[in-house]
């Protein structure tokens, strides 16, 4: 496994509202920021990870966003029918861009994926072909 990165600056999350506003609004928000901020950080990881053409062990980080999410699910039925916050909803905003950058950047490796799986197995198909059922695209085969 490769060791966490930090977030480049470009990617870096909103600062977190200081301890006395997150006081007064009890211990659920400040879960659910921490929540957001972990998979923040996660998806910022995988985003650089890609972008820089690293290896990288991308069920690793399925699997990490993937528990991410669980407990960013389980900490927003917490705040379900409560009066929205504006900063909770300015971070849940950030990090659906920054789920949108991750999902381009994942979608351009898939295709990449795709692309170079087709060319070697067009190649292996074509070393392995005798000719037999191929047309034949030379002049002499063509009946005048």
């Amino acid at each position: 496994m490769y060791p966490p990165q930090s977030p480049s600056p470009t990617m870096s999350a909103p600062p977190r509202s200081d301890s006395a506003a997150s006081a007064s609004r009890g211990p659920v928000v400040p879960m659910l920021e921490i929540s957001i901020q972990r998979l923040e950080e996660i998806v910022d990881q995988e985003t650089l990870a890609l972008r820089t053409r690293k290896a990288i062990n991308l069920k690793d980080f399925n699997d990490r966003k993937s528990q991410a999410l669980l407990e960013l699910t389980r900490s927003l039925r917490h705040v379900q029918g409560t009066s929205p916050d504006p900063a909770l909803a300015a971070r849940v905003g950030a990090l659906k861009v920054k789920l949108a950058v991750n999902q381009a950047a994942l979608k351009v490796h898939l295709e990449a994926v795709r692309e170079i799986s087709t060319s070697l197995s067009d190649a292996i198909r074509h070393a392995e072909s005798d000719g037999t059922y191929t047309q034949s695209i030379s002049s002499a085969g063509r009946r005048p």
